[in-house]
């Protein structure tokens, strides 16, 4: 099993009495999927960046998921289909580091350089113009 944030935008239309019922259907999803929604943070109604669907807020909402892939992809695909979700965005947060940590014993620092004497890059008097 793998570990997922999914952040969704519900739209703000959505009466605030429909948002746990929302939440609850997609979170069966995970947990038939023998996955578990480790937590659901209802964010509230926010400004959004710029407009979505001519709308300038929404109601954010993130799940914390221990499930298959194939699990968060389904509920993220039912989420795309569903009209009272705005936006959806799955992270995987158990991803392993790309490179090892640099010790700073291994750290090499060059020597202080002059960039006006590097490679004729510094200012010419006038007597050096012809």
């Amino acid at each position: 099993m793998r570990q997922y944030e999914v952040m969704a935008i519900i739209d703000p239309d959505v009466d605030e009495r429909q948002i746990q019922p929302i939440i609850d259907k997609y979170s069966k999803v995970i947990t038939d999927a023998k996955g578990t929604v480790d937590a659901t943070d209802i964010m509230g109604r926010r400004r959004l960046a710029y407009p979505i669907n001519k709308k300038t807020d929404g109601i954010y909402v993130v799940f914390n998921i221990s499930s298959e892939p194939a699990a968060v992809a389904e509920m993220d695909r039912l989420m795309t289909i569903d009209e009272q979700f705005m936006r959806t965005k799955v992270m995987r947060t158990d991803t392993k580091k790309v490179r090892p940590e640099i010790s700073a014993d291994r750290i090499e620092v060059p020597p202080e350089r002059d960039p006006r004497t590097e490679r004729g890059g510094g200012r010419r008097s006038r007597d050096d113009r012809r």
